[in-house]
């Protein structure tokens, strides 16, 4: 689990420096990048490139904090359908909020929140804009662009891009970014160059994808994790055509890309005048991610781990109403193409042994769920379910002991603090559940620490477990999976309740 595939200082210093020469190229006024995927807090790109440093994207723009300004896109129909970013558990708008303060936690410019495909008939909208301008966020709305995508003329028009307001912009580089796909970062852009080119200056477009990693082969295991991470957008990695014409060169790119390019390269031309710079979907790409990669079978196996990982929770998703059988199909295809099963994940079978090895040597443990977590040095430690508090829980305070070198049977807790707590949210708080959830352990746990030099050794390596994997027999809770994402433990588990009751599960 501690083995790098990838360098972030050689790449930040490499996407830096490209990102810099595309300013400058072609005498422009101004560059707008248009950032794919997650700009802080890339999960996915640490997962599938051991050794990617998650914020590795927003530290290289900081170190050109003083030539950017960032411009972040939301769609209205996100936020009227709540749509959430699965790393966090929150909606986008929430997600568009915390952008705004990780973004200024680096000293970056925010310029504005842009509402794409803006509608005049949505309270959740207008309740969103009224929130971001009382806190001083400037606002624009962006409505549908007429024409496109294959009307030309009325895109580029007054009736197109021109009934868009203009975004008052100062720096050299507009990093334009979003809480997901489909945030309406492209036509944000396009915009842009449209009211610059009518005042008479010259701006260009870029964009900065990450995956799929245009320089790998298209069915590399870290390419073909992008199409597993995005099973839901049922995007497609495909050989770039286009410049395969232009280069005779082999190039990965995906479907939507594409799709688009013959339209936006039009667009640029009809709104400059000029025959566009770019030849293909690469061309206009800035990734430089593929030379960061230091050792390919490291990263290769990671992202098989990810394949996995991906299909769990799309058994889990599926379990829970939240996807249709077509997605887990098509995540099931990747792991066939792959030739991988669930059971490849190192913590799957620990956990399903020990749970099926509890059940066989008692009748009370018909329902145990357990918990199998896998250390940094490849140690697998369980922990089961129990009236005290969740198998996840028990896993933690096992784990932590285990690298504490404390024998099993101590206590880092004392039983009457747990029955304690118990009874409060039993006879107090009218509780439904008395078992401890991961929060109200580690809760307790924090409190042991200090009366307790044990518990107190105990909790400091709790930051330990930040990258281990995990998986549980059972579905688990929204609560416990929040705190579990906090710690930065790779959870998954089962696509099975422990019960058959509907709300309290």
């Amino acid at each position: 689990m501690s083995k790098k595939g990838f360098s972030a200082e050689k790449y930040i210093e490499e996407q830096t420096k490209y990102i810099l020469e595309r300013i400058n190229a072609g005498g422009g006024d101004r560059l707008y990048l248009e950032f794919g995927g997650k700009l802080v807090q890339d999960k996915h790109a640490m997962r599938v490139l051991p050794g990617f440093d998650e914020n590795a994207k927003i530290k290289l723009l900081q170190k050109m904090k003083d030539q950017a300004e960032i411009i972040i896109c939301v769609y209205s129909g996100d936020i009227t359908t709540n749509k959430t970013r699965a790393d966090f558990g929150i909606t986008y708008d929430l997600e568009v909020l915390r952008l705004i303060d990780m973004f200024r936690k680096y000293d970056l410019e925010i310029n504005s929140v842009v509402v794409t495909r803006y509608e005049e008939d949505s309270p959740a909208v207008v309740k969103f804009i009224n929130k971001l301008e009382q806190r001083g966020i400037k606002t624009y709305k962006h409505r549908f662009t007429k024409g496109y995508p294959t009307d030309v003329d009325t895109i580029v028009s007054e009736e197109g891009y021109g009934a868009n307001p203009y975004i008052e912009v100062t720096k050299p580089l507009i990093v334009v970014t979003g809480p997901g796909g489909g945030s309406g970062k492209l036509a944000t852009s396009l915009s842009q160059l449209y009211h610059e080119n009518l005042r008479g200056n010259k701006a260009r477009y870029a964009k900065f994808e990450t995956f799929p990693i245009w320089s790998l082969p298209l069915k590399h295991p870290v390419n073909v994790a992008y199409e597993a991470a995005t099973v839901d957008l049922k995007d497609v990695n495909m050989i770039d055509s286009f410049h395969l014409d232009a280069y005779g060169e082999t190039a990965v790119n995906y479907n939507r890309d594409m799709e688009v390019f013959p339209v936006v390269k039009r667009i640029i031309e009809r709104i400059t005048g000029e025959e566009a710079e770019y030849k293909s979907p690469t061309d206009m790409g800035v990734n430089r991610a593929g030379f960061g990669i230091t050792d390919d079978e490291v990263c290769r196996e990671a992202s098989c781990q990810e394949i996995i990982r991906r299909y769990i929770i799309a058994e889990c998703d599926f379990k829970k109403g939240r996807i249709g059988a077509d997605i887990l199909e098509r995540a099931k295809l990747f792991m066939d193409e792959m030739g991988l099963t669930v059971e490849d994940r190192p913590v799957v079978v620990p956990a399903r042994e020990y749970a099926d090895k509890k059940r066989a040597e008692d009748d009370r443990y018909t329902n145990v769920v357990v918990t199998a977590l896998e250390l940094p040095d490849g140690r697998i430690i369980t922990g089961r379910s129990s009236r005290r508090m969740v198998a996840a829980a028990a896993a933690i305070l096992n784990a932590i002991k285990e690298m504490s070198g404390m024998a099993d049977e101590i206590h880092l807790i004392s039983p009457k603090i747990l029955e304690s707590i118990q009874n409060l949210k039993t006879d107090v708080l009218q509780a439904e559940k008395t078992t401890l959830n991961c929060e109200e352990i580690l809760t307790a746990l924090t409190i042991s620490a200090t009366t307790n030099p044990t518990a107190e050794f105990a909790v400091s390596k709790l930051p330990c477990l930040r990258g281990c994997r995990a998986h549980c027999t059972a579905i688990l809770s929204d609560k416990d999976e929040k705190t579990l994402k906090s710690l930065g433990i790779d959870i998954t588990s089962d696509p099975e309740y422990v019960t058959n009751n509907l709300y309290y599960s």
